[in-house]
């Protein structure tokens, strides 16, 4: 039986669980049907919310309890055991929580949801100005928290954010990875330019409504499991997926006439979120103890929670065996604009590669590079060697470094992303972190399960679907990202096999 400690522990977890599901409703409930209007006083109820949070995390009786079960033979004995997980777990969020004041935390929240809004009429007006005074407030508080966080010797700033979502990694590791990585794609995409046997993007313009779209969506959800009894689909600016609790997950996406794709795989990446939220064991139980609230039903990490979504996206949805199975799908419910394309139109023109202006609809091959440059940026804020006022330039100057192309305006340029009105900066990073990691559990499933390739053909996405939430969803955060890389593929993160990916799939496509 588990210890009376350990068991109110849980319980105070499942708690602060319940509070965070109300924040997390508020927040969607801004991003999809809130009114206009409603922006003050949501601010003021996420600022409470968040204080309430904070306060039950760092009440003293918690870290108590923490400790009590640190020294129960019984917890800890096996340091291996689901158990002791949930406290080192639970010990690591409390160190964290306890390091930020009551008042900071209140801040943040509240400057957050009021930036959120005044971002959205922004990037509407294309106006980076209108954005900055609220962003250099955002910067201040982040600096702060990092601060509160402190920095290890020899590091960073930036480590201390970089933490929350990555934990463990450090902005010198992320560069070292991101390095190298540039240079092989940048190379790559330079030998794809040269080729003459560029694909047709003719597919990507067919003039598809978007009732449609949201129609064709749904139905790709329900064959990829992720389960619409549980969660919904909905429309916003920037899409999302946000978890509310057990049996309740929100995917958002947003269309448009031409590019019915970029929907579609905006739909897809969300789904794999969701479908990570939705096998995480919240409503699973530990020797009878519910598991909701406790490290146990969260996810490892932000680059984890990535590789999930931009497996589905790409590695599945890019390949040419889904659109074997979603084409005469996607011709039924989208309508006659698709009829004069084939399986290999599709798959062509879903791969083609170009640089483009927006992140969520890059193609796999230079997708990466829009995050490098987010990570540049951030990180210069944070460490005080880029003023707000010079985002705007230093983006531009950036993206056409990185990309070769000259932003037209602040719309498409660095105001495109939501992250930084809610201060989540650190984040930006484990998009790549994310494909880095698909890539390599990509190779192990395909090892595993034979005739995967086959199975996507048909449309059935069960097999795949089983062996993430066997191997990667039940674990919740039994165990940290790089381990259970290891665990699962035999070999530490590599670029490698994202590389192997890429070249193996475009280089038939391009001729080269």
């Amino acid at each position: 039986m588990p210890s009376a400690p350990f068991v109110e522990l849980c319980q105070t977890a499942r708690d602060i669980g319940t509070l965070n599901s109300v924040s997390s409703l508020l927040n969607w409930d801004q991003e999809t049907y809130m009114p206009p209007a409603a922006a003050d006083h949501r601010a003021e109820q996420a600022s409470m919310l968040a204080s309430l949070v904070h306060e039950r995390r760092t009440n003293k009786h918690v870290g108590d309890l923490i400790a009590t079960c640190e020294t129960d033979k019984s917890i800890v004995a096996d340091p291996s055991s689901a158990a002791a997980a949930a406290v080192r777990e639970f010990r690591r969020d409390f160190e964290l929580a306890t390091k930020l004041p009551g008042d900071l935390v209140a801040e943040l929240a509240k400057v957050g949801s009021q930036a959120q809004e005044v971002w959205k009429d922004a990037r509407q007006k294309s106006d980076f100005k209108l954005f900055a005074p609220w962003l250099e407030k955002m910067i201040a508080l982040v600096r702060k928290k990092a601060d509160c966080y402190g920095v290890a010797k020899g590091g960073e700033r930036y480590d201390a954010l970089l933490n929350e979502y990555e934990p463990g990694a450090t902005a010198r590791e992320i560069e070292t990875i991101f390095t190298p990585l540039r240079s092989r794609l940048a190379g790559f995409i330079a030998e794809i330019a040269r080729s003459k046997n560029k694909p047709s993007d003719k597919p990507l313009h067919a003039k598809i409504e978007a009732d449609r779209q949201h129609k064709f969506g749904q139905f790709v959800l329900g064959a990829m499991g992720f389960d619409l009894k549980a969660g919904r689909l909905d429309v916003t600016t920037h899409p999302f997926c946000s978890e509310m609790g057990p049996s309740d997950v929100r995917l958002t996406t947003r269309y448009r006439d031409e590019k019915f794709t970029d929907a579609l795989y905006g739909t897809m990446h969300e789904a794999g979120h969701g479908l990570y939220e939705q096998g995480l064991p919240k409503n699973g139980k530990l020797d009878g103890i519910p598991l909701f609230g406790t490290p146990l039903s969260n996810s490892i990490s932000l680059g984890i929670h990535e590789s999930q979504s931009r497996m589905w996206e790409n590695l599945v949805g890019r390949s040419r065996g889904f659109w074997e199975w979603a084409l005469p799908h996607a011709k039924q419910i989208l309508g006659p604009a698709l009829e004069p394309f084939s399986v290999d139109d599709m798959y062509r023109a879903v791969n083609i590669v170009t640089p483009s202006y927006i992140r969520v609809e890059a193609d796999e091959a230079t997708y990466n590079l829009h995050v490098m440059l987010r990570f540049q940026i951030e990180r210069a804020l944070i460490a005080g060697d880029l003023e707000v006022a010079a985002v705007p330039s230093t983006w531009n100057k950036a993206f056409k470094d990185f990309l070769g192309l000259d932003v037209p305006d602040d719309r498409r340029g660095c105001l495109q992303d939501v992250h930084w009105s809610f201060g989540l900066v650190g984040y930006f990073p484990t998009y790549t972190l994310g494909n880095l990691y698909a890539a390599q559990f990509w190779e192990t499933i395909r090892g595993q399960v034979s005739d995967l390739d086959q199975q996507i053909a048909r449309g059935d996405f069960k097999a795949l679907k089983t062996w993430l939430n066997q191997n990667i969803h039940a674990h919740g955060k039994r165990y940290r990202a790089a381990d259970l890389c290891k665990m699962l593929t035999g070999a530490p993160l590599s670029a490698d096999p994202l590389m192997r990916h890429l070249e193996k799939k475009l280089r038939p496509i391009y001729g080269i």
